[in-house]
C-alpha cells in the first residue's frame, strides 16, 4: 500500500517492482499470442470477399458498357474499355467505373479478362495470393462464372 509522508510525497519504496512488471509483460504476450492469430486469420478471407466483389462491379460495368455498344470489349481492348474510349465502340458512353484506373485485385495483381470467354460471354478471374491457377484459401481463384 502506498504511504504518504507528512509532505503528501510518497515514500521512495513505492511503485511497481521489476517482477511485477514482468508478470505484466508476460501476461500481454500471451493475449497477443492468443489474440494475434485470430485477428490477421481473417485478413485472407477479407480480400477473398473484397475480390469476389469487385469482379461482380467489373461484371454490372461491362453489362452496362455491352448495352451501349452491342458487345463486350475483346481481350485486346480489355478491362480499360470501362475507362476509356475504344476505337471501334462507336456508341461508348462512359466511363463506365468511377476510378480512371482499373483497380488491382487486393493482392496487387491485374484480374484476367477473356472476352470471349470459356466459361461465358467473358471471363474475369483473380488468382489470389499464389497469382497461380488453383489453390485453397487464400490461394483459391476468384472467377466471374462462380
Amino acid at each position: 500500500m502506498n504511504s504518504k509522508n507528512k509532505k503528501g510525497a510518497f515514500k521512495d519504496n513505492d511503485g511497481f517492482t521489476l517482477i511485477e512488471l514482468m508478470v505484466v509483460i508476460i501476461i500481454l504476450g500471451i493475449l497477443a499470442a492468443l489474440v494475434g492469430p485470430k485477428m490477421f486469420g481473417h485478413v485472407g478471407e477479407a480480400k477473398q470477399s473484397a475480390a469476389a466483389t469487385q469482379i461482380e462491379l467489373f461484371g454490372t460495368a461491362l453489362d452496362s458498357l455491352r448495352l451501349d455498344v452491342g458487345r463486350y470489349p475483346t481481350t485486346a481492348e480489355g478491362l480499360e474499355a470501362l475507362i476509356s474510349p475504344v476505337s471501334g465502340l462507336d456508341d461508348w458512353n462512359g466511363p463506365y467505373l468511377k476510378k480512371k484506373v482499373i483497380p488491382l485485385d487486393p493482392w496487387n495483381n491485374p484480374y484476367i479478362y477473356e472476352s470471349p470467354g470459356t466459361n461465358g460471354d467473358y471471363d474475369l478471374i483473380s488468382y489470389g495470393a499464389d497469382k497461380m491457377v488453383g489453390g485453397e484459401k487464400e490461394n483459391k481463384d476468384i472467377v466471374s462464372w462462380q
